[in-house]
């Protein structure tokens, strides 16, 4: 097993890396829309919010060797399915080749107040 760790994510607010490698996979921990550079949430709608989680997946992504298109399987999380359309319309947009099998949930919170969460598993 190998950890992956980027300061082009935000880091880790917990004992979990930003993702591991192992077994010809990497599995990446969920991503917020935390802006690496401050720590803080981004400002602005679930599209907005979107834009930055994948953005902060990406970054893991390529920190282990990898990219989107190498993407099998993700996982949304989401506090308002409401929010499903937005989120959609956002997330094709970085898997429009291929897309990953996927699982999308609703949760009644998720850290420091995202309203979206997302992991992935990729293969290399």
């Amino acid at each position: 097993m190998e950890a992956i760790l980027t300061p082009d994510a935000p880091a880790p607010i917990g004992p979990y890396s930003q993702a591991i490698s192992s077994g010809g996979h990497v599995f990446c921990s969920g991503q917020t829309p935390i802006d690496p550079a401050t720590g803080n949430l981004v400002d602005g709608d679930i599209e907005v919010q979107t834009e930055r989680v994948l953005r902060n997946l990406g970054a893991v992504l390529r920190a282990a060797g990898v990219d989107y298109a190498n993407v099998v399987k993700t996982t949304v999380f989401l506090i308002d399915m409401a929010d499903f359309p937005r989120v959609n319309a956002v997330y094709e947009r970085y898997f429009a080749a291929a897309k990953p099998a996927r699982t999308t949930v609703a949760v009644k919170a998720l850290p420091k107040g995202a309203q979206v969460e997302i992991d992935a598993i990729a293969h290399r």
